[in-house]
């Protein structure tokens, strides 16, 4: 027997079945409370592990070390932050920020014709090989690319062996003697450590130009070629501004990294440190947690800002 009609059958409640069916059923009814289910547990982990940690951070920033016992003295105070404008400690900061403005800056300029010719005139197969020689290098392991680019500076390095056997060992040796450049071979010098923070953030600055520009469409280039227009003003009145979105979302990529880089500079580099060492420095050697936690504020505070100047010129849209 079919038990009766549709009609006259007991209609199925959504909440029966207990808990585990009233349960269910919510989640059914409401796709805001499914959502909630998702998002709970990483934003949980998020603001739990990461933001508390960053918090912690902040707050060991507002506490002191007594210079005679050399134990944290823990009362709010600012005379943590005011060393920070101390010589030693302000050149520290001063050295970074310039380090990563400059690779940024260099990373811009490398990576817009590539990003153009990829977005204007890469078609299948050729794209494809665009995006696997612009993102090879990141599937190799970091050290490694560092180390490698430690052997090819080195006195000894490919480099150094290049310059000889065209005769050009003179200009070298007048370039490492540059108050500027500074140092016995390009492996312990800025010039050194600027080359391999170029190496390994440029691909984080060619993806999101060439991002922009595929959004630019080839009209405006030929109207403005129609209109009479120099390929140089093109460039200055259309194509770079259409661009800078994208310029300014790899500059965040850029020069965040670079600001709080510890492994190169460390590997890499002069003896003179940049922010990622002077933290290390002050909590492993000096155990001045205080100063090291103010150190690891600095880039917070500016990057916060140059987030703040990336949204406004519409940076987040190229990412």
């Amino acid at each position: 027997m079919s038990g009766g009609s549709p009609a006259e059958r007991p209609a199925i409640l959504p909440g029966r079945g207990g808990f585990f069916g009233a349960f269910s059923d919510r989640v059914w009814r409401s796709q805001g409370f499914l959502l909630l289910l998702l998002l709970a547990p990483p934003v949980l982990w998020l603001g739990i592990i990461y933001l508390g940690s960053l918090f912690a951070l902040l707050l060991q920033s507002f506490f002191s070390i007594d210079e005679f016992t050399g134990l944290i003295q823990y009362h709010f105070t600012l005379s943590t932050y005011g060393e920070l404008f101390r010589p030693t400690n302000l050149d520290i900061i001063v050295r970074t920020v310039l380090m990563a403005s400059s690779v940024t800056l260099a990373s811009a300029i490398l990576a817009f014709p590539v990003a153009y010719f990829a977005a204007r005139y890469a078609r299948g197969k050729w794209k494809a090989l665009f995006y696997i020689g612009v993102m090879l290098p990141l599937w190799s392991s970091y050290l490694v690319k560092v180390y490698a680019w430690k052997l090819i500076l080195a006195k000894e390095g490919i480099l150094t062996w290049l310059f000889a056997k065209l005769h050009l060992t003179w200009l070298l040796d007048g370039w490492l003697s540059l108050p500027i450049i500074g140092g016995y071979s390009l492996s312990v010098s800025y010039t050194g450590t600027f080359l391999v923070f170029l190496y390994v953030w440029l691909p984080f600055m060619i993806l999101p130009i060439q991002a922009a520009l595929e959004r630019v469409p080839g009209s405006y280039l030929e109207a403005s070629s129609d209109l009479g227009a120099q390929p140089w003003q093109t460039f200055r009145h259309i194509l770079f501004p259409l661009a800078l979105p994208g310029i300014a979302a790899g500059s965040i990529f850029t020069f965040s990294l670079t600001l709080g880089d510890y492994i190169i500079p460390q590997i890499v580099g002069s003896s003179r440190l940049f922010i990622g060492q002077a933290v290390y420095t002050q909590q492993g050697t000096a155990g001045n947690i205080p100063l090291a936690a103010a150190f690891a504020v600095v880039p917070i505070i500016i990057m916060g800002f140059y987030l703040w100047m990336a949204k406004r010129m519409g940076a987040f849209n190229a990412l």
